[in-house]
């Protein structure tokens, strides 16, 4: 039996605390599992390049976003509509450079850190959101842009604000990407 052709597909939310309380639960995982910062923060934001390379097909068939025609325009959209939709939070979107290569996505709040109060003793190098990191990047990559994405300030580390930092470094080859006929 077919689905009639007039409806849309479901999409589940799940509970925004489940979701807090397990992400926390796998970063302390990750503690136990490596002993360096470096190492949970490179699998941290490898499991967000995965998890962003997948995305962008749900993020780009659920907003209705229009082709983008400079960066700016591209970080305007993962500020205003990207983490609104998944993260339910709009941060705020500065230009670093005047090349407007550089930006600097700031996070009033960032839900991810809900629960936690500081970083684990000894871990004061750990970049625990930093699984938003590969995300960005990973989706960045999906639609040909190469960038390098960190976190500049973090509010678990002291910092007034949470800021994570975009540099497009070029534009991708699409040649390299396209389908042969």
């Amino acid at each position: 039996m077919s689905r009639p052709a007039h409806r849309r597909p479901e999409y589940h939310k799940i509970n925004k605390d489940l979701f807090v309380l397990t992400y926390g639960a796998l970063v302390a995982q990750l503690c136990k599992d490596y002993e360096k910062d470096e190492d949970v923060n490179k699998y941290l934001d490898k499991m967000g390049y995965g998890i962003g390379t997948r995305l962008v097909e749900d993020f780009l068939a659920r907003s209705c976003v229009r082709r983008c025609h400079s960066y700016s325009e591209i970080t305007d959209v993962i500020a205003q509509v990207a983490f609104k939709m998944y993260l339910g939070i709009t941060p705020s979107v500065t230009c670093n450079n005047s090349s407007r290569t550089e930006f600097s996505l700031i996070l009033d709040k960032n839900p991810l850190v809900e629960f936690v109060e500081e970083l684990p003793a000894g871990r004061s190098s750990l970049c625990y959101c930093n699984l938003l990191c590969g995300i960005i990047r990973g989706a960045l990559e999906m639609i040909h842009l190469a960038a390098d994405v960190t976190f500049l300030q973090d509010r678990l580390k002291g910092d007034r604000v949470t800021e994570i930092g975009i540099t497009f470094l070029r534009k991708l080859d699409e040649k390299k990407y396209r389908r042969k006929k």
